[in-house]
């Protein structure tokens, strides 16, 4: 039966219906209110008969200030992006795949680098690619990725060559000790100072939390390197015999966002927390984060992991998020497209969905010494340093794993995490 006649067909029906109430009213004396009723629903009913047959219409995210452009949706669990200087694209997949993507997403080749004990298991996997600030000279590429067995892991980092076409010449600079047994909570991200020294961000492990409290191991910690793997002889640790001395700050949970802020002069990341907890916090070298001794979170079980959001000596939040939004990445925004955000800090969210954009406060983001800093962040009356300006791009209804800024263009590239991931493209629409 064709849309017309099924709606034709209803439409008699309900009227002989009605008809036949009408020849019933003296013996009935409802029958003005259950004809009203009847008449209400066979209004109402009209619009899904009429569509009954028609195939619903593909869902397309609406917003008007921006374009989204899905440039491939045929990524598995994407990690990390790197810009090469082609306008070509290299994307991580946790499988341990990279992807060498055309600027418009297209596929130029795909293949599995040259990486020493590569694990892919849970959350373990290939993580961050990030190009040497001098790769226009040096052409040297970082991976990160989860490295072991099940019973003995960690987080590795390898430097690797850029020949046109693949990743060569592997070799393994760093590896996260002690080793742990699990597939949870392996940081992983990059990113550069100014002086070209490399931080890598490491995680807890989910069930070591209690070292990342131990400067005698990396769990927790975030590391500095120089790009072969040795030890920068300023590093903050060096002076004390019993601690890592590739250590950096320590007192993490789970850092999986790492940028660098030219205004500021400081080194953001976005940190993981328990059940609600998760943490934007900057970088001040031989800082402790206070994990697990402080936290704006619950177990998971929610049981108490503390009772102390702040104490002396541990540096707390810059700015929080209780529930969970999962926070996965760090863009600090300095491009031409989207200017009015010109350094706001961009946080994708994996169980949140969306990407948080943050801002300084004008008033609190110049601070000198790590001790003013802590002043600052103490007392009952606390006002945060970040405060939360807006969120973008909940309309996609996506994980949201990583954020890139065009070096040219200040496009955003967003990847989305999930088994069919997707790199989406945002611009700014043109009636904005």
């Amino acid at each position: 039966m064709s849309r017309s006649s099924l709606r034709e067909t209803h439409v008699g029906t309900c009227s002989s219906m009605l008809l036949q109430q009408k020849s019933q009213r003296c013996k009935n004396q409802r029958w003005a209110i259950s004809s009203i009723m009847l008449a209400m629903f066979c209004a109402s009913s009209l619009p899904i008969f009429a569509h009954a047959n028609e195939e619903p219409e593909q869902s397309t995210p609406v917003n008007s200030s921006y374009v989204y452009e899905t440039l491939n949706a045929e990524l598995a669990f994407p990690w990390s992006l790197a810009f090469l200087t082609d306008n070509t694209m290299l994307v991580t997949e946790r499988g341990g795949t990279i992807r060498h993507l055309a600027s418009d997403g297209s596929e130029i080749s795909q293949f599995t680098p040259p990486l020493d004990d590569l694990w892919v298991s849970g959350q373990a996997g290939l993580f961050e690619i990030a190009l040497s600030p001098e790769f226009t000279r040096n052409g040297l590429v970082f991976l990160s990725y989860a490295c072991g067995t099940a019973n003995a892991n960690n987080t590795c980092l390898a430097r690797l060559n850029w020949d046109g076409e693949h990743l060569v010449d592997g070799q393994l600079i760093f590896r996260a000790e002690p080793e742990k047994r699990g597939s949870a909570h392996y940081g992983g991200r990059i990113a550069f100072m100014p002086d070209n020294t490399l931080l890598l961000t490491l995680g807890d492990g989910f069930d070591y939390r209690e070292d990342a409290q131990r400067v005698s191991n990396h769990i927790g910690s975030v590391v500095r390197l120089e790009q072969d793997g040795s030890i920068p002889n300023d590093n903050p640790m060096l002076a004390n015999s019993a601690a890592e001395s590739a250590i950096f700050t320590y007192g993490h949970r789970n850092v999986q966002g790492i940028a660098w802020h030219p205004e500021e002069q400081r080194m953001f990341i976005s940190e993981h927390g328990p059940r609600g907890g998760d943490e934007i916090n900057r970088l001040r070298s031989g800082a402790n984060y206070g994990w697990p001794l402080i936290t704006e979170g619950l177990d998971y079980t929610g049981a108490l992991i503390s009772p102390y959001k702040q104490l002396p000596g541990l540096t707390a939040a810059e700015f929080s998020w209780t529930p969970s939004i999962a926070p996965s990445g760090l863009a600090i925004y300095y491009g031409d497209m989207f200017n009015e955000w010109r350094g706001d800090l961009l946080v994708p969210a994996l169980a949140g969905k969306h990407v948080a954009r943050l801002r300084l406060r004008e008033s609190l983001n110049s601070v000198g010494s790590l001790s003013e800093f802590e002043a600052q962040l103490s007392g009952e009356s606390l006002q945060k340093p970040l405060e939360l300006e807006e969120v973008l791009f909940s309309e996609l209804e996506a994980r949201i794993r990583d954020i890139r800024v065009h070096p040219q263009t200040g496009a955003l590239y967003l990847l989305t995490d999930s088994a069919n991931g997707s790199l989406i493209k945002v611009t700014r629409s043109t009636g904005n």
